[in-house]
């Protein structure tokens, strides 16, 4: 296959044969943009979903689907990568949302994936909001060297074959692109601007960033009482420093920072499985958290969607979705079929470097604000958690969740694969944990397994506790902050929480936010408690 630059034909011109042309016309159009959007829309599935398989390919045919038919109605082929991925964003999130169809497709309901998304108050962060703004009232020709150059990390001669444009021109239009994404920045934040002495510090703000120099006096102080201003000035200092993933999370929000960094492009392949979770996790075994529902679709839990149930979904936020798009998530008509069945061959032939399922990422994209700008430190063994008694780390001890004054605890016996769960605070053995001072939260019952965050896509389960040279001697290890916040070493943006506060809940891995529900108090294991058996 060519590589994009390679092609004959740009995206623009593809997509101006969707318009009017006979079906075997438009056919012959739709295969070349699948080939070349296809992978990277369907590893943002996976993101998004916390899941592999079929669901995602369900969810890409679904967009690629949308954006064909807005294609072929008129809009603007130029930057088809980002709004696909937007498109695959957004559907997943609708299909989370139904109800009806997180029935019979349970991979939907994952607390890293569907159920977060469900959750989320906003895809797109508050402090994204002027880049967002200023990205969309660019020209497609921008939008697509902008993204393709910045987020996918592709040389510009990619950029450049997508539009048909020559070389020269194409570093002269991303130059220009580069540029009127800042001013349309500085701009945004003018028209938004809450008062007028926001409006005032505008230029003020930009000019010190843009040159290198400290800001005034009077500047420093405005920042100081001014969140805006503040998440302003950083917007602008990243389109100086960090302009890919700005741009990221300002157009994705959900998983922007897994999908900027796991770009083929950057060499940095994000880590987690792409594959079937292998029989004896805890989604397949007994210790099931989904309390015997029938979890992941490897385990048998698994069923197709029936088109005409798929129909019957009604209208999903507002919007009617058409029986035909609908269908377009199973593949069953005309393009959809195309794009399933070209789609699927190319996921299953380069499925085995698709992208982490692991992708609790977080909606505010930077993590701005009170949680994050709170102290952390690493695990020490001779330190304490919050908590009666200043509880020292080293354990045995209880953790007991503040929010719902429940206790961390295994579902069943303990053993590689069994999910961690909520439960009444009784000292039994499976409560039972110690902290040590490189990070690993050991269970007590069986102090070879760890908690381990990362290889359920962000439900928490017990996994053998990897040395310090190990490929995943992150995903076991935490540091503890001052507030009592676990925080996985793979990604600190996140914390130990619990998908419900109800006892039986599982225990999660979500978006750092500073809440109760993500803190954690030490207790002493009572005298009387229940040790493991011999």
């Amino acid at each position: 296959m060519p590589t994009p630059h390679e092609y004959a034909e740009a995206d623009e011109s593809l997509a101006a044969r969707l318009r009017g042309s006979p079906d075997g016309e438009a056919a012959r159009a739709v295969a070349p943009l699948i080939a070349r959007h296809w992978q990277a829309a369907h590893d943002y599935a996976v993101i998004c979903l916390a899941a592999s398989g079929p669901i995602p390919a369900m969810v890409t045919a679904a967009a690629f689907h949308q954006v064909l038919d807005s294609l072929a109605v008129g809009q603007a082929g130029g930057a088809i990568r980002p709004r696909l991925l937007v498109a695959v964003r957004d559907t997943a999130r609708l299909w989370a949302a139904e109800d009806t169809l997180c029935g019979v497709l349970p991979e939907l309901r994952k607390p890293a994936g569907g159920r977060g998304m469900r959750t989320a108050g906003s895809t797109v962060a508050e402090n994204r909001r002027l880049a967002q703004r200023s990205f969309e009232s660019l020209p497609s020709e921008a939008r697509c060297l902008l993204w393709h150059t910045e987020v996918e990390a592709e040389p510009p001669a990619v950029a450049a074959g997508l539009l048909g444009l020559d070389a020269e021109t194409a570093r002269l239009a991303l130059k220009q692109a580069r540029e009127r994404f800042r001013e349309g920045c500085v701009r945004a934040h003018r028209e938004l601007a809450p008062d007028d002495a926001c409006r005032f510090h505008n230029r003020l703000l930009d000019a010190p960033v843009r040159r290198g120099g400290a800001a005034l006096p009077e500047v420093r102080r405005h920042l100081d009482e001014c969140r805006y201003c503040r998440e302003a000035a950083e917007q602008l200092g990243q389109a100086e420093t960090g302009l890919g993933l700005l741009l990221a999370e300002a157009v994705l929000g959900w998983g922007a920072h897994r999908y900027h960094n796991s770009r083929p492009a950057r060499g940095r392949p994000a880590r987690g499985r792409s594959g079937p979770r292998p029989r004896g996790t805890a989604r397949h075994a007994g210790g099931s958290s989904d309390g015997g529902r029938g979890g992941g679709w490897g385990g048998g839990g698994y069923h197709w969607l029936p088109v005409r149930q798929l129909a019957r979904v009604g209208r999903v936020g507002g919007g009617a979705w058409s029986s035909r798009a609908l269908r377009a998530g199973a593949g069953v008509v005309s393009a959809g079929l195309l794009v399933t069945v070209l789609g699927v061959s190319l996921w299953a032939s380069g499925s085995n470097g698709s992208q982490a399922a692991n992708a609790s990422q977080d909606p505010r994209a930077t993590g701005a604000g009170p949680a994050a700008s709170a102290g952390t430190t690493g695990a020490q063994g001779t330190g304490t958690l919050p908590g009666p008694g200043s509880v020292p780390l080293s354990g045995p001890v209880m953790l007991r969740q503040a929010a719902a004054g429940l206790c961390l605890d295994v579902r069943g016996e303990p053993r590689a694969g069994a999910a961690a769960r909520l439960a009444q605070c009784s000292g039994t053995w499976t409560q039972q944990w110690s902290l040590s001072g490189d990070g690993l939260l050991r269970s007590t019952a069986d102090p070879g397994l760890c908690l381990d965050s990362h290889a359920d896509a962000g439900v928490v389960i017990l996994g053998a506790c990897a040395d310090v040279h190990a490929d995943r001697a992150r995903d076991v290890r935490y540091d503890l902050t001052a507030r009592g916040e676990l925080l996985p070493r793979w990604d600190r943006t996140l914390a130990l929480t619990s998908a419900s506060p109800d006892p039986g809940a599982d225990v999660v891995v979500g978006v750092r936010d500073g809440s109760t529900a993500q803190r954690w108090t030490g207790e002493p294991v009572p005298a009387a408690a229940v040790t493991r058996p011999a």
